[in-house]
C-alpha cells in the first residue's frame, strides 16, 4: 500500500500529473495514490467546496474508500498544497510529511503575489470562454508551462481530459474562492515540510513560497527555469530532489 498521496491544483486532476507518476516509481519512491478534488477528474460531477476544509474532508473520504489508514506523505501543488497544509494542521496524526509546490497562502502573500496581475485579463477571457476548451487549455498551458516542446501532445491530452471529465465554470469559481479566502497559521503544519518554487512561475510569484518558508522556518528548494506546473516541466528533477531530501532526513 502506498504512503504517498498526490493532490493537484485549481481545475486540474490526476491525469494532469502526466509523466510524473511513472518517473516517481522509477526513482524508487513507490506508487502514489492520486486523489482528485471535488469538481475535478473522477469527482467532476460533485460540487466543489468553497472552503479549503471542505476539500480536506473529501480527500480524507477518498482515502478511506481506498483503504488507506496509516499516515501518508503528501505531494501537492497550488490549491492542493493548501488542502494538504490544512489537513496536516487539523489532523497531524494522519500526515507524516508535506512537499508543497508553487503555493501561496494568506497572510504571508498579497493578492498580486498570489495571482500575478499580468494573468488577470487572460483569466477573465477564459472565464467568458469556458466552454471553448481548446482556447482555455491553450491559455492554461501558456500561463503554467515553461516547457513547450510537448505542447501539441499536452493540449491534445488536456482536451481529451476536459471532454471526459468536464470541470464546470461554477466549480472553477468555487475552487478559486476557496484558494483566495484560505488563511494559514504562523507555524508549519507538519515538522517534515518541504517547499518547492519555480523561479519562472508566471502565475504565482515564487516569492510566495519564500515568504511561507521564512514564516514556517522550513526548507525551500528553487527550480531555475520551470513554470507553475513544475511536475510537467521537469518531473525528473522533482523526483530527484524529493528522493535526496528523504535520504538526508533518514
Amino acid at each position: 500500500m502506498t504512503d504517498w498521496v498526490f493532490l493537484r491544483g485549481l481545475t486540474r486532476e490526476s491525469r494532469h500529473w502526466g509523466a510524473l507518476t511513472t518517473r516517481w516509481q522509477a526513482a524508487g519512491l513507490g506508487a502514489p495514490l492520486l486523489v482528485d478534488l471535488p469538481g475535478n477528474g473522477t469527482l467532476w460531477h460533485e460540487e466543489s467546496p468553497a472552503t479549503v476544509p471542505g476539500f480536506v474532508a473529501s480527500v480524507r473520504h477518498s482515502l478511506r474508500q481506498a483503504g488507506q489508514q496509516r499516515p501518508v506523505r503528501v505531494l501537492a501543488m497550488s490549491l492542493g498544497a493548501m488542502v494538504a497544509a490544512e489537513w496536516a494542521r487539523r489532523l497531524p496524526e494522519e500526515v507524516a510529511a508535506l512537499v508543497l509546490i508553487n503555493t501561496s497562502m494568506r497572510p504571508f502573500s498579497t493578492i498580486t503575489e498570489r495571482l500575478q496581475p499580468a494573468n488577470w485579463p487572460g483569466l477573465l477571457r477564459m472565464a467568458r470562454a469556458w466552454e471553448n476548451r481548446v482556447y482555455c487549455e491553450a491559455t492554461i498551458h501558456r500561463m503554467t508551462c515553461a516547457r513547450v516542446d510537448t505542447q501539441d501532445a499536452d493540449l491534445e491530452a488536456w482536451k481529451q481530459i476536459a471532454t471526459s471529465a468536464p470541470v464546470s465554470r461554477r466549480a472553477a469559481l468555487r475552487q478559486l474562492l476557496a484558494a483566495a479566502r484560505y488563511r494559514t497559521e504562523s507555524m508549519a503544519p507538519c515538522p517534515a515540510t518541504l517547499l518547492i518554487a519555480s523561479e519562472a512561475d508566471r502565475l504565482v510569484n515564487p516569492v510566495c513560497s519564500a515568504q511561507l518558508a521564512q514564516a514556517w522556518s522550513v526548507p525551500l528548494l528553487r527550480h531555475p527555469w520551470a513554470g507553475h506546473d513544475l511536475p510537467h516541466d521537469d518531473p525528473d528533477w522533482l523526483c530527484a530532489v524529493v528522493a535526496r531530501q528523504l535520504t538526508a532526513a533518514a
